[in-house]
């Protein structure tokens, strides 16, 4: 298990915002006054396009968190701001993972490690592709168990989060 798995001071932050020009930038400066590390960002537009949905992952001090949230609430085009955890709310990320994959021994055990929501998006050129669904946790230990191949690059799409049930995120 990783450090980042082991954090208690990870968070997570969504917003529905008004969809226009600066609202992403005003967001941002309040958690960089505040000294939080904004880990990961995720927005896209919401069912109504004159709105986007915002997800944060950021670290940093549960009190100091509970002002971001207040003063992010406050700000214009911020329509809803509210931190979600895993009692409340379902999340996953997604994971492109590009690693060395030269002889066919190589490539059948990387095909071994997959299971459920992963798999080879594309082999060629000596690497190997792959795609995978999953909390964060789940990422980080996939993550771990291909740098034995070596890991090329990687990209990570961020926390996407719904509240459960009828409540709105």
């Amino acid at each position: 298990m990783s450090d980042k798995t082991k954090r208690k001071d990870i968070h997570t932050v969504s917003m529905l915002v008004a969809n226009k020009p600066g609202v992403l930038v005003r967001c941002a400066q309040v958690f960089a006054r505040r000294g939080f590390n904004i880990d990961a960002l995720v927005v896209s537009a919401s069912v109504n396009p004159k709105f986007s949905r915002m997800t944060i992952t950021a670290t940093g001090d549960p009190g100091t968190l509970e002002q971001i949230v207040k003063q992010t609430s406050k700000l214009i085009d911020v329509i809803h701001c509210s931190e979600h955890t895993r009692t409340d709310s379902i999340d996953r990320e997604y994971a492109l993972i590009k690693v060395k994959s030269g002889s066919p021994a190589q490539k059948a055990a990387i095909r071994k490690l997959l299971k459920g929501r992963a798999h080879v998006m594309d082999e060629s050129n000596g690497a190997t592709i792959i795609g995978q669904t999953g909390t964060t946790e789940e990422l980080d230990f996939f993550e771990e168990s291909l740098k034995k191949f070596g890991i090329i690059e990687m990209v990570r799409s961020g926390k996407l989060v719904m509240a459960k049930g009828k409540e709105p995120t």
